[in-house]
């Protein structure tokens, strides 16, 4: 499998690892199981996932908040009101398609 194009600036770090993680990584690389071609693209890829899943967990932090914001609830509540009208004819439209 060729070696994917490093996006941005790469820089070079020591990691240390348990010695079962590095194995169980290596053994998937090796079996191709993984569309890692290497083993350093296998952790850079698993830390990106990490660091994804770890945005995403904070944007719904930020969103379950929201959830016992009275000025957020409010507005909420006066923007579904003002486009209500424009949502039920849109609704209408797309029952009257084919």
């Amino acid at each position: 499998m060729p070696r994917p194009k490093p996006r941005g600036k790469i820089v070079r770090t020591t990691v240390s690892l348990p010695k079962r993680v590095y194995e169980e990584a290596k053994e998937f690389v090796e079996m191709k199981a993984s569309p890692a071609g290497t083993l350093s693209t296998f952790f850079v890829t698993a830390i990106a996932s990490y660091v994804r899943l770890l945005k995403r967990k904070q944007i719904d932090a930020q969103f379950a908040l929201m959830a016992d914001d009275s000025d957020y609830q409010k507005q909420a509540k006066l923007i579904s009101e003002e486009f209500s009208q424009s949502d039920w004819d849109a609704f209408e439209r797309a029952e009257q398609e084919p």
